[in-house]
């Protein structure tokens, strides 16, 4: 009986130990386990309106539509509910909630798909790899352009400097430092297109001597440069520092 337990707590051990390696590569990929949440929870809500006792009687007295919403409303509160369970970040809850709501609501505007394109494609262009490098759109403020050439001017007040602006955007901050330094080598480096591209532009535009650079930092070699700077979500700066 001893041995007989003794298996059985080792066997649940190994299980956990399992789902906890597996929870730990998935919320590396949070846009991949935020796809499983959301089938996982569409199929219980298939799977519950196929019962026959999906909800009382009298909402189909009522309306098809509210019908319809509700299985939507509960399929945001599993998704939520699950996504909290799995330890997803607060901001993904929210994403989990509205999610089948917002597709609800654009079934039945009845948009030309054409908008859909669209909306992919220039998404597609703004965020690129935000699903793998977890880094959205994320654009600094002048107080933050400030303070890096207060620092610059504090410590190399006259150097030449090289710097690069990790996932420079807009380019703002990159075309700022060049105007305030015009010795120093100011270059962005942005995965985007589309921000990329802006950037490119309005260098243009404003005779900026900053460059920018459509690519990943992951390939550059940070000592070929005096400053490193990155205003990055919180998830890439554990990786990017240890770079």
């Amino acid at each position: 009986m001893h041995m007989h337990s003794q298996r059985r707590q080792e066997s649940l051990f190994e299980h956990v130990a399992w789902y906890a390696r597996v929870l730990q590569a998935l919320n590396k990929t949070p846009a991949l386990l935020a796809l499983l949440v959301q089938g996982l929870s569409l199929g219980l809500i298939w799977l519950y309106a196929n019962m026959g006792h999906s909800l009382p009687n009298a909402l189909f007295t009522l309306d098809l539509t509210f019908y319809i919403f509700s299985l939507v409303l509960l399929q945001s509160m599993i998704a939520t509910t699950i996504a909290t369970c799995v330890g997803m970040a607060v901001w993904w809850r929210w994403i989990h909630f509205f999610f089948p709501i917002a597709l609800w609501l654009m079934s039945i505007v009845h948009m030309p798909s054409s908008v859909y394109l669209i909306g992919f494609i220039v998404t597609l262009a703004l965020y690129w790899t935000t699903f793998k490098t977890r880094v959205p759109f994320y654009p600094s403020r002048p107080a933050v352009w400030h303070a890096l050439f207060e620092f610059m001017q504090k410590n190399s007040p006259n150097a030449t400097l090289r710097t690069i602006d990790i996932g420079s955007g807009l380019g703002d901050l990159s075309m700022y430092i060049a105007q305030k330094r015009p010795q120093d080598r100011v270059e962005g480096i942005e995965i985007a297109p589309l921000p990329w591209l802006i950037s490119l532009v309005r260098s243009r535009f404003k005779v900026s001597q900053a460059r920018f650079i459509l690519g990943n930092y992951e390939k550059l070699n940070f000592a070929e440069y005096d400053i490193v700077f990155a205003y990055l979500s919180p998830a890439a700066m554990s990786a990017l520092w240890q770079k």
